[in-house]
């Protein structure tokens, strides 16, 4: 990859279940570096691996295709099949092994489907279990061991699968008192309760994920004046990369939440996000965007991208193929879900349907 190909530093979201001439023509165009992908592009499982591989069919160079599969209602997949585990259960069944069964099952399904990057595991700590800022019910645990312990099995055995991981969300959002998918929260931890709590485990992982997701909270203790940290040079760049020493990929969390798009405009949103230090700049919903995106790109100062481009081709060096595709490998691998489901919930448990089963949510957490 080279200073041509800007469009790299996008990972971009997809209109629909399957692409139409105007949205495959934008792709060939802009090429991004990536693909996520979510409950409103998903129907059947032929239609999920047709959609990806065409994905890969219009790529100049083999792309990023990543989802967010962590377990309960933060599962794209439970939309065609059954819904696994989320992380709070399987920490209060206490089994490490069910943790690290979930892992491989998650794996074994999302190479199945093409992809080659999972948005898990969510690394924030608990520190109330009913709160109001999108965690609820996807912690590992209330304290800084619990969640490495757990959090580890699932990493481990993911990416012995073949799919790459991302930590989330850097540095930290636990302390959130509103959801960043709708306004942009304060987060009033000092330097010391990061560094004993939050940080404590992302220091433990900074070697052990192939990629970061920045999350968009204010933190006063690294930028005086208001600035969220997926923008921030002191949490991306100083923090990150030369405290933490973390090499591996980094992505903004989506740019299209309340949390960004209500500060700032497309432009200085691109721009912030590079500077700052991301490798890839994350939209998922304002499809119409990526070519003024694209163009801002081109305009950057070229250190900046050539560095987000080499640690992009960095990652990509390690992506492994897809497996082949059948409906009775994935009815086979469903089914280990759902006995998943049933040791860790207990039988009567996991036949109850959520509220939310079967539905995309309006607001599809990261």
């Amino acid at each position: 990859m080279n200073r041509a190909a800007p469009g790299q530093l996008l990972l971009a979201g997809v209109p629909g279940t399957e692409l139409n001439a105007e949205t495959a023509a934008l792709f060939r165009r802009v090429q991004p570096g990536g693909y996520i992908l979510f409950g409103r592009n998903i129907t059947t499982a032929p239609q999920l691996r047709k959609l990806i591989d065409d994905l890969r069919d219009l790529s100049e160079v083999e792309p990023i295709i990543t989802i967010d599969q962590e377990g309960g209602r933060v599962s794209r997949l439970r939309l065609i099949g059954n819904e696994p585990p989320n992380a709070q259960q399987l920490r209060e069944k206490g089994d490490v092994s069910l943790v690290r069964e979930h892992g491989t099952i998650t794996g074994r399904l999302l190479r199945l489907f093409g992809f080659n990057l999972d948005l898990s595991p969510v690394l924030d700590i608990s520190f109330d279990d009913e709160a109001d800022n999108s965690l609820r019910g996807r912690c590992y645990g209330n304290t800084v061991a619990e969640v490495a312990r757990f959090a580890d099995a699932f990493n481990v055995a993911l990416r012995t699968e073949g799919v790459g991981s991302c930590g989330k969300h850097f540095p930290g959002y636990s302390g959130a008192m509103v959801d960043a998918h709708h306004d942009l929260p304060r987060i009033d931890r000092t330097r010391e309760e990061l560094e004993r709590e939050e940080l404590a485990v992302f220091r433990q992982f900074a070697a052990r994920v192939d990629s970061m997701m920045i999350c968009h909270g204010w933190y006063p203790t690294f930028n005086a004046e208001k600035l969220p940290a997926s923008l921030s040079p002191a949490v991306v760049t100083e923090l990150l990369r030369n405290d933490l020493e973390f090499e591996g990929l980094v992505m903004t969390d989506d740019l299209d939440m309340g949390a960004i798009y209500n500060e700032y405009s497309l432009t200085e949103t691109i721009r912030m996000a590079i500077t700052a230090g991301n490798d890839m700049a994350m939209i998922c919903h304002r499809i119409d965007a990526f070519d003024e995106a694209h163009r801002v790109l081109t305009e950057l100062p070229p250190p900046e991208v050539d560095r987000a481009l080499e640690n992009i081709a960095h990652f990509k060096e390690g992506m492994s193929p897809a497996h082949d595709f059948s409906e009775a490998a994935f009815r086979q691998l469903d089914e280990r879900v759902w006995q998943l489901r049933v040791e860790v919930l207990g039988a009567e448990r996991a036949a109850e349907r959520s509220p939310e089963d079967g539905k995309r949510s309006p607001v599809e957490m990261y």
